[in-house]
């Protein structure tokens, strides 16, 4: 047994029983050179293994592989150096290779890695230490303020920079027309020595960056842009001094030089390095418009003293007042007052939101016209604007599947293209023009140059990150870039009824009696707790009918109640109350038996003996599910209803809001089940729900869209959440969806078309260097800005 027996306690997570941790035990200590124990009742396995024969990655793989989960702790980092794809990849793959980390995911566009490691074996320091050596700087990850001072103070060096490249290279640029348009210029612009003063600090001051990121990845066994560009502009460079030196002691020389290819080359890379990094910081505005709705502060009451704080200072408890026009610092619930509430920015409606005592209210909206006051309920990380902050940084910084073939391709781009220059150096040189050094070189610079794989690396992230922020902005969360992909694969959309279709809530929709009856059954059901009594309470209130207080009440369990009201006797109920109390109501059956058939709890009103009226009941479809149901299947979806009710009811749900199919009086268990056999033929599902019996189907489903009103439990085993329940946002982000993988692939599409054409048109011969500078730095800024035509996408 080897010496270096490593010690390692991972968390396990799902264990339920005995047999579980038995198992886990059991097959971990079948893997080559590991002794393991399992406790049930810590939830850990304390592993002792020999790192030549097994890793952290496999024992993790091995008990997922069981069903079960691994408990990890998740680190952010800032990664300061990353000039292409290349660099991204390479970091990514020596991080995954470290023992202790199970998943790293780095990302160009974010200048981010997300890094899921055990800290038994590797800390954030030892982290931090491989970036470091590979030659680029990390640190964890700054907050948005300071992320954001750091952009600017990068984009003021880069303008400083490209202002001494531009100023030097100006003159330079000159030369370049005496050759292309036989132009006459002063005779000190054609001096070798006047060009060589002017291009070598751009070589090696300006350009230096180039240099140092060369050598430490070349020290590190990788290569990226860094690379070609040294190679590339070293080449002219040097030539040319070589070229400058052979005029001395002979005057009468022509040199052939290229200080300016060399000087325009770092000044194009700098430019559109420059245009990408602002073009890339607008992909990050969704975060930035997040982040200006938190209130600043807060006006809370404490010792009797009302007072102004900053909102970080609030803990849950506080008694806070909210003034009109101010924004609701945290979110809470009301304990006194009413008014009304602009919750726009959270669920995308825009008629205000009526409050009163005891109802939520969430942080950063905006309070219209009546002074409340509030209890903290969440603060800080835990509200909902900074979940949502939270969840779109998740979703910006996370890979999608299509962008993993961009990464394989730029991880072995640099060295082949180094190949691709090095054989076309050999071809000129020995076969097209034998024996002539500079035009082989000119060939062999000009594919260096073109082949940077800059483009490829932006591609997807870039629009993930503008798809991502568009749809938060929209009231649609993703919680990964992997689920905006896979979002535009969907076949079938199945929905759950109550509280998703429907508002969750039972309404009076129909009513036959007179105003006093009305009058006579809002008052008896008063003090009924059943919630059918309070939608009638509620529809009298909106009636303004005033209440008579009742002189006697009682609940009939499964038959209605019996109150005296003002001196006379009120039934409401089933036709079996009536029936028990000899009241004739055969007049009234066809119009019972009409709401019945439409899905309505339907009750007979009798007052003194004699029938009054019918008051029904329902639970009513919420005003946009016809028109998103209409969206979805012109989208070439099918819509499925998937309820626990009863069949008569679910159907003429499904019929109102145009639901073909029906799944009905399904268990909560088993509608994971149900989801699992659609999918089984061969359907790509997505499951919307809210409640908490939705959360085993949501997971199931191949995307799970919950609705933003419902369960915390629903919207944590989801991929979508949407945020105020408008339902008419599920077209829109299926809609989006297929708007991203659209401009991905259109990035894809040129960023490899692009390099296809560009190598060997530069290989023949047919593409300056200083031409395929500025293409190069083009193609990356064209790839941002096609991303950011996503802003405009109408959903």
């Amino acid at each position: 047994m080897s010496e270096k027996k490593q010690h390692l306690t991972v968390g396990v997570t799902g264990m339920t029983c005995a047999a579980c941790s038995t198992r886990v035990e059991k097959v971990l200590n079948k893997l080559e050179g590991v002794e393991a124990q399992v406790n049930l009742t810590t939830e850990k396995a304390n592993v002792s293994y020999d790192p030549d024969d097994v890793s952290f990655q496999d024992i993790s793989a091995k008990i997922e592989k069981l069903g079960y989960g691994v408990q990890t702790d998740t680190a952010e980092f800032d990664i300061f150096g990353m000039t292409c794809a290349a660099c991204s990849a390479r970091i990514e793959k020596v991080l995954n290779k470290q023992e202790g980390i199970k998943q790293a995911s780095v990302n160009l566009t974010t200048e981010s890695a997300s890094v899921e490691y055990n800290n038994g074996l590797i800390e954030e320091a030892d982290i931090i230490a491989s970036i470091q050596k590979l030659g680029y700087d990390a640190k964890e990850k700054a907050d948005k303020q300071e992320k954001q001072t750091d952009k600017q103070r990068q984009l003021k060096q880069m303008q400083m920079k490209l202002a001494i490249s531009v100023l030097l290279s100006a003159p330079l640029i000159m030369t370049m027309f005496v050759h292309l348009a036989d132009m006459s210029i002063p005779a000190i612009f054609m001096n070798p020595w006047f060009q060589f003063a002017l291009a070598t600090p751009v070589q090696f001051v300006v350009g230096w960056q180039f240099y140092i990121g060369a050598y430490k990845n070349l020290r590190n066994g990788g290569a990226n842009m860094d690379v070609l560009v040294a190679l590339g502009t070293s080449a002219a460079y040097f030539y040319s001094l070589y070229e400058a030196m052979r005029t001395v002691g002979n005057p009468d020389y022509m040199p052939h030089l290229y200080f300016e290819t060399s000087a325009i080359l770092i000044t194009l890379i700098l430019l559109g390095k420059y245009m990408e990094t602002g073009a890339k910081s607008k992909t990050t505005l969704a975060i930035s418009k997040l982040l200006n709705l938190q209130t600043k502060q807060a006006r809370v009451i404490r010792d009797g003293q009302e007072s102004l704080i900053p909102v970080e200072e609030v803990i849950v408890g506080d008694r806070l007042v909210v003034k009109p026009g101010e924004k609701i610092p945290v979110d809470g619930i009301v304990v006194k007052g009413r008014t009304a509430v602009d919750e726009s920015m959270i669920t995308g409606e825009s008629m205000p939101v009526e409050k009163e005592e005891k109802a939520q209210f969430i942080g950063s909206t905006i309070n219209k016209n009546g002074t409340v006051e509030m209890e903290a309920t969440k603060v800080g990380k835990d509200t909902a604007l900074a979940s949502i902050i939270k969840a779109v940084e998740d979703a910006q910084g996370s890979k999608a599947p299509i962008q993993r073939l961009a990464d394989v391709i730029s991880g072995y781009f640099v060295p082949i293209v180094v190949g691709i220059a090095l054989f076309t150096f050999i071809v000129w040189i020995s076969v097209v023009q034998p024996g002539n050094f500079e035009p082989a070189l000119v060939a062999a610079i000009a594919v260096l140059v073109i082949a940077c794989p800059c483009a490829l690396g932006l591609a997807t992230p870039t629009s993930i990150m503008v798809g991502t922020g568009k749809a938060a902005e929209s009231g649609i969360l993703f919680k990964g870039g992997e689920h905006l992909e896979r979002t535009h694969q969907l076949d079938a959309i199945i929905f759950d009824k109550t509280g998703t279709l429907t508002k969750g809530k039972p309404e009076v929709t129909d009513f036959t009696g007179d105003q006093k009856t009305l009058q006579l059954l809002a008052s008896a059901e008063k003090g009924s707790e059943h919630p059918l009594a309070e939608a009638i309470v509620s529809f009298a209130a909106n009636k303004e009918i005033e209440l008579i207080d009742v002189e006697a009440f009682s609940a009939i369990p499964g038959y209605g109640i019996r109150a005296m009201v003002a001196g006379n006797q009120v039934l409401v109920g089933t036709r079996k109350l009536m029936k028990e109390n000899n009241i004739h109501f055969s007049h009234t059956e066809a119009d019972l038996t009409t709401f019945e058939k439409d899905g309505k709890t339907a009750m007979l009103i009798a007052v003194n003996g004699e029938i009054r009226g019918i008051v029904a009941v329902a639970d009513t479809i919420k005003d946009t599910a016809a028109e998103a149901v209409r969206q979805l299947k012109a989208q070439n979806l099918q819509v499925i209803m998937l309820t626990g009710d009863n069949e008569r009811t679910a159907k003429a749900i499904a019929n109102q809001v145009g639901i073909d199919q029906v799944i009905a009086q399904v268990l909560p268990e088993q509608k994971a089940e149900k989801v699992k056999e659609i999918q089984l033929q061969g359907k790509k599902t997505a499951m919307v729900g809210d409640g908490i019996n939705d959360a085993p189907a949501l997971a199931a489903a191949d995307i799970g869209i919950a609705i933003g009103t419902g369960t915390e439990i629903a919207i944590e085993a989801a991929d979508v959440t949407i945020l105020g329940g408008e339902l008419l946002l599920i077209p829109k982000a299926i809609k989006l969806s297929h708007a991203t993988i659209k401009n991905i692939r259109q990035n894809l599409f040129w960023a490899f078309a692009y390099n296809s054409a560009g190598i060997p048109i530069a290989a023949i011969g047919l593409l300056a260097p200083w031409i395929a500078g500025g293409a190069m730095a083009l193609s990356s800024v064209s790839v941002v800005t096609n991303s950011l035509r996503l802003k405009r996408v109408k959903i």
